[in-house]
């Protein structure tokens, strides 16, 4: 026998527990006096019950509602259930895989754990700074081009465009890293490289005057900060390589003949440069 939406409400506590409707659906009553609507099928031959949820909450016309779709589900080989629980699974990995989550690991990965200079894993994490509160709640296979762009394009109105131009090339390598683990398919930061203005380029002058390079020799010679970073000063204008590089470099003592030994790999330093170390 059908319910009526009159009747629900006067449904004593310690009558029947359970109040039947119609095609599987019923409302269940519990010791607390909450009523709860379920939906009861049966998928190859195992009886199954879905929550639909809560009365008042959930009407009777909405309980039915919901019944009748769960019932075009399982009418069409589907499990109404199992579907719901996929659904949760998905919604958590979903929230562990956010672009936040996948950018962490991405610096852990790439940066901290490949013993980068602090200085450029700080400049990672200002980079992801600009895109934490956008986008970094977002499941990372979820973020689109366009939400991507609008960030960007909120940094180069700032007058920003270096920053917004490394900022997406940051946000891109974080995507092939998603990509590399199966987090995402692709890469939406790649599409937006024409869509950025080009970065004001500031030229700084050369020293070609010799009496003047020879002034900045001398003061680094006199320069009375911390010894490593005198050392590197005073070694740069041998080699001409990267910071980085220089910190990772090799001294190389050359031979007597001033050739380098092939043996053994690194910069060639000259003798006054070894003296220098």
């Amino acid at each position: 026998m059908a319910l009526k939406a009159a009747e629900i409400r006067a449904f004593p506590v310690l009558d029947t527990p359970r109040k039947t409707d119609e095609k599987g659906l019923y409302l269940e009553i519990r010791p607390s006096g909450a009523k709860r609507w379920f939906f009861k099928y049966r998928v190859l031959g195992s009886e199954k019950r879905l929550t639909l949820g809560d009365w008042p909450e959930v009407s009777l016309a909405a309980a039915r509602d919901l019944r009748d779709q769960a019932r075009r589900a399982v009418k069409e080989g589907g499990d109404p259930l199992h579907d719901r629980k996929k659904k949760k699974i998905m919604a958590r990995l979903s929230a562990d895989n956010s672009f936040q989550s996948v950018a962490e690991d991405f610096i852990a990965v790439k940066f901290v754990g490949n013993q980068k200079a602090t200085a450029t894993i700080e400049k990672a994490r200002w980079y992801l700074s600009h895109l934490t509160k956008p986008i970094g709640g977002r499941p990372i296979a979820e973020v689109e081009p366009s939400e991507l762009l609008a960030v960007l394009k909120k940094l180069e109105r700032a007058g920003k465009r270096e920053t917004a131009v490394r900022t997406r090339a940051f946000a891109s390598r974080v995507f092939r890293h998603g990509v590399a683990m199966a987090l995402c398919k692709a890469d939406p930061a790649a599409l937006l490289g024409d869509a950025l203005m080009s970065p004001i380029v500031k030229h700084h002058a050369a020293i070609l005057d010799p009496t003047k390079l020879g002034e900045l020799l001398n003061a680094i010679d006199e320069y009375g900060g911390g010894m490593i970073v005198k050392i590197a000063m005073q070694l740069l204008p041998h080699v001409f390589v990267r910071p980085g590089e220089l910190r990772h470099a090799k001294c190389v003592k050359r031979r007597s003949k001033g050739t380098p030994d092939r043996r053994r790999r690194g910069t060639p330093f000259s003798d006054n440069m070894m003296l220098v170390c």
